[in-house]
Formats: C-alpha cells, sequence, structure tokens
C-alpha cells in the first residue's frame, strides 16, 4: 500500500519532529532546527517508507544505505556551528537528504556518493527541490574531493575504521569535520578542528552508521 498525506500533514509532521525529537533533546542551533522543519524528508525516502519519514530512526534507501534518524543528524550539523558562508564537503550523499539540509545552511556543498544509482536519484531530486549550491560527484568518499579543497566544513555519513587522511588534508584554517569512528557494532563520533594548523579532536555521541569502503560502488 501506497501512502500518501497532503502537504499540511507533513509540515505538521515536520514541527513534531523538530519539537520533540531535537529541540527537546538538547539542539539548540536554530538554523539547523529551522532548515529542518523546511526540508521534506519524506520525499527522500522510497515511497514504502514515507509513512515512517519523521519518526525517529534511520530508513532503508537501498544500496545497503540509510536515510540517518534525524536526530543523529541533527546532533553532526549542530556540531558543526555551520555559517551561511561555508563551502561544505559531504561523504555519502545517500538519499540527499542531509545534502538538502546542508544547502540550506551553506553557500556550497560538494557531495561524494560511491553509488552511481543513489548519486544520480538524489541529483535529480535535489534538482526538482532547487537546490543550486550543490554539486553530486561519483566516486570514493574516503580521497575526499580535493579539486575543491579547502573546506570550512565535513559532514561524513559513513563509519570508518580511522579517520582518512585525505579528509584531513583538506579541511582548511578553522575547519571543522564530524565523522562517526569504529567498528561495525562500536562507533563515536568525533568532532575535530583544524587550528593554528593543529588537529584538536572531541569525542562525542555513540552512533552507529553503515561502513565507509573505499572505492566506487556499482
Amino acid at each position: 500500500m501506497t501512502f500518501s498525506a497532503s502537504p499540511a500533514l507533513y509540515s505538521s509532521l515536520r514541527r513534531q519532529m523538530v519539537d520533540s525529537q531535537l529541540r527537546q533533546r538538547g539542539i539548540a542551533d536554530q538554523r539547523v532546527l529551522a532548515a529542518m522543519e523546511r526540508v521534506p524528508r519524506h520525499e527522500f525516502a522510497p515511497e514504502r517508507y514515507r509513512d515512517q519519514a519523521y519518526e525517529d530512526h534511520p530508513l532503508p534507501i537501498g544500496e545497503g544505505q540509510t536515510i540517518s534518524q534525524p536526530y543523529i543528524v541533527a546532533v553532526m550539523l549542530d556540531a558543526l556551528k555551520l555559517a551561511p558562508t561555508d563551502k561544505v564537503l559531504e561523504i555519502g550523499t545517500g538519499s540527499g537528504y542531509v545534502t538538502a539540509l546542508l544547502a540550506e545552511l551553506t553557500e556550497s556543498v560538494i557531495s561524494i556518493e560511491r553509488h552511481e544509482s543513489l548519486a544520480e536519484s538524489a541529483r535529480a531530486l535535489l534538482a526538482v527541490l532547487a537546490y543550486s549550491n550543490v554539486k553530486v560527484v561519483i566516486g570514493d568518499g574516503t580521497r575526499g574531493f580535493p579539486e575543491a579543497a579547502p573546506y570550512d566544513a565535513i559532514v561524513v555519513s559513513a563509519a570508518a575504521a580511522e579517520m582518512p587522511p585525505a579528509l584531513i588534508t583538506q579541511l582548511g584554517e578553522g575547519g571543522r569535520m564530524i565523522i562517526p569512528v569504529g567498528s561495525e557494532d562500536s562507533q563515536q563520533l568525533r568532532l575535530v578542528r583544524m587550528e593554528n594548523g593543529q588537529l584538536h579532536i572531541e569525542l562525542r555521541e555513540l552512533c552507529r552508521f553503515v561502513p565507509l569502503i573505499p572505492g566506487v560502488g556499482s
């Protein structure tokens, strides 16, 4: 059965998501909260999961990938303290949901996806939603995108056993990176800052992401 709802109902569900799942759990960045209230998460979910689009859990999108839980997305964006003028690199486009949020929050977004099918569908949907400040690239996320470096912020939406050195070198002075690090069963977000040429690492929330895999998928 296909789930459908009115735009007003989806808007109401988004407000409830922001109030109960994010604001009440300590997400304080008003720009992040506003962006998550604007971006239609249901549009990025497969039709059979649209009735769950505003619930607090990941959703499968194919190729073994997911749309991350709204709360953990908000935690990552809140930690980065994004500015409207920032240039951002996203590792793991997936459905394009986080890409859309980044496009709402910053001036320029480059997003890398290893699966061609996901990259193409995300690119098409982002265009339909009129996000013109986004570039989706098919490639190996562990290598980043040095052609446009340095970046003010890097968001990694897959778990690495260790932080990829290439991503660290692509952080600009004052740049921040949020990345889940660990094994399949035990991961923790790391907030990385580049200050005066030195790397500073802050351990954040425990999490669970699909693995960051080198190379390009099918």
